[in-house]
């Protein structure tokens, strides 16, 4: 098996047991834990995918559900056909096989690729004004053929063979989210008495910990995979406590109501034929916490959206779950201080880590680590271009001035085959704002923060801003104590935090607060990868008055998570208060198959 990216040791997976599949017809190899994703990074494969108007070319950028460019169609036998599954969730199986959408002939030499050419003659919204004259010639001529450009893969043409089922149950607490806040809410409630609902969307407890190594937090002496190993005997003798791994929450409503969506046989190799694909359930709590995280930003300069660019946080998981490398040549874009963990552990690892890139006037605690490693750190810079075709080849280095102005007299080119970027991280409240939470804007962290939300309702951890793990579990703790008290449960028992040892990271540089970067090259700086959306492309769509988007998958985004409050208008009142602005909710694309099912 070809795995030039793959570690000869470490990783969650299982090597005793090889597993064999096929992307675009070409054999891939894994082994048990691996996803589609991982396996396509340690075969060293860089191109998966192209963007949905210009055609750019797409590599992986993150290693979890959020996820907007890795979008394959996965067959798992007859009927079986899921098109734009994310790859970075599809669990390699025997028999599985994956292709490549949104490209023709192929994906290497897409010819509507010619799109992003001619990308100075297609402004924002221009299909909008162009396509109305001569008179008749959009019914006959242009509207099929957008029709045709429009969308990503192809529905399935054949029966379904699988069974969708639902349930309806009750309990006291709902936890969403299964990372360290949630795993210590769960307990807590459960052993104080109540029936709890521990809900999280990845196959293992444990979040973000999961995808830490030797430069993240030690718990009680432990590595946090060390760690980890011991909670799941710890919750097995909590009460009633129910784990729902493989389950996304898809809806909370302002009720209480919420919908959960647990992938129930995907994942192995031999399923029992009676049960269910997926199970959706329809759970009634008296209470909700949620614990789910946080997400990393990327960064914003011309051509950010090349394959090999990606997450500081995604190539920790890789390295940490499945023991694979996303380049062998690295530099590093740390904005916040979870780049100079990665440029660590890549490189105990045995990456090449060629620079560290901090604009920062004060790094983080990390960067002296960083130093005595012997790894080349330069303050005061930031990336403003990458080269490559399609795959990353090199990344252009600038210093900043006072004004943080790139200074292109300095300016150098790093090759590399993979940067990876942290932009500091945004809060995953969807949830919380969809359910009726309220969000504010906090400046020091760069991000809008829950405020007040319903009763039943509390949040905590990373997704409440929490910037360390011990903070996160002291929020945990005083969420479950409020919820039980509101219920009229007994109080938790009392139980001392562990001992933790973490640095107190240094604040972060959000990715916007050096227009300079990508105000050289605007139209080539994207914030939408998916549908290659750059910079000034909002801007520039509410000045023309451009109508909301019309065309399939011009809408909701796969794996964009917006959190910034997006203001949908009102209608008219007669009242002259004006009604609060509504808030956008995450939206993932899922099989049909449930929808015609009980």
């Amino acid at each position: 098996m070809r795995q030039p990216f793959r570690l000869a040791t470490g990783g969650r997976i299982d090597r005793s047991r090889p597993i064999e599949v096929r992307l675009d017809g070409e054999r891939l190899s894994g082994f048990p834990g691996d996803t589609l994703a991982s396996a396509i990074l340690a075969r060293g494969i860089r191109l998966v995918g192209r963007s949905f108007k210009r055609h750019r070319p797409r590599g992986i950028l993150t290693a979890g559900p959020e996820e907007p460019n890795a979008l394959l169609r996965v067959e798992r036998g007859p009927g079986r056909v899921d098109p734009n599954s994310r790859a970075t969730l599809v669990e390699l199986v025997p028999g599985l096989s994956a292709a490549t959408q949104n490209a023709w002939p192929s994906l290497r030499h897409d010819l509507a690729g010619l799109f992003d050419r001619a990308a100075s003659f297609l402004p924002a919204g221009f299909y909008y004004k162009t396509f109305f004259r001569p008179a008749g010639a959009w019914e006959r001529l242009f509207e099929p053929a957008i029709r045709r450009l429009a969308g990503l893969g192809r529905a399935p043409e054949t029966a379904d063979p699988d069974r969708y089922l639902h349930r309806h149950v009750h309990c006291d607490l709902l936890v969403v989210g299964g990372g360290p806040a949630g795993l210590r809410a769960a307990g807590l409630a459960a052993r104080a008495g109540a029936r709890v609902i521990l809900a999280d969307e990845r196959p293992a407890p444990g979040g973000g910990l999961l995808d830490t190594g030797t430069a993240g937090p030690r718990i009680e002496g432990l590595l946090a995979a060390a760690w980890l190993e011991r909670l799941p005997g710890e919750l097995e003798g909590a009460g009633e406590l129910v784990q729902l791994s493989r389950t996304a929450v898809e809806a909370l409503h302002p009720s209480g109501h919420a919908l959960l969506l647990e992938r129930v046989t995907d994942h192995l190799q031999e399923p029992d034929p009676r049960l269910p694909r997926e199970r959706l359930w329809q759970v009634r709590p008296r209470a909700v916490l949620l614990a789910t995280g946080r997400i990393e930003r990327p960064l914003l300069f011309p051509d950010n959206d090349r394959p090999g660019i990606l997450l500081a946080g995604a190539a920790r998981a890789f390295l940490a779950g499945q023991a694979v490398l996303v380049g062998r040549d690295v530099v590093v874009a740390a904005f916040d201080d979870s780049g100079y963990a990665a440029a660590l552990e890549l490189a105990a690892a045995g990456a090449r880590v060629h620079a560290i890139v901090d604009p920062r006037g004060a790094p983080g605690p990390l960067a002296s680590a960083a130093e005595a490693a012997g790894l080349r750190l330069l303050a005061g810079w930031a990336p403003v271009g990458s080269e490559g075709g399609p795959g990353l080849r090199a990344v252009r280095l600038a210093p900043l001035d006072r004004t943080g102005r790139p200074d292109g007299r300095g300016e150098r080119t790093v090759p590399c085959d993979a940067l990876l970027v942290a932009g500091g991280w945004t809060p995953a409240v969807q949830l919380w704002a969809q359910a009726g939470g309220g969000l504010a804007w906090d400046a020091a962290a760069a991000a809008f923060l829950p405020t007040r939300g319903p009763s039943w309702l509390r949040i905590a951890g990373a997704a409440a801003g929490a910037r360390t793990l011990a903070e996160a579990l002291a929020q945990a703790d005083r969420a479950t104590a409020e919820l039980l008290a509101g219920l009229g449960l007994a109080p938790p028992p009392a139980e001392p935090l562990p001992a933790i040892e973490e640095p107190v990271p240094a604040p972060s540089t959000p990715p916007w607060a050096l227009p300079e970067t990508w105000r050289r090259d605007p139209k080539a700086t994207f914030v939408d990868s998916r549908t290659t959306s750059p910079w000034p492309t909002s801007s520039s769509r509410c000045a023309r008055g451009s109508p909301r988007p019309s065309t399939p998958s011009a809408g909701p985004r796969p794996g964009w998570r917006p959190t910034r409050a997006r203001p949908r208008h009102p209608p008219p009142s007669r009242s002259s208060r004006r009604r609060p602005a509504g808030r956008s909710t995450r939206w993932h694309p899922r099989p049909c198959g449930r929808l015609g099912r009980p």
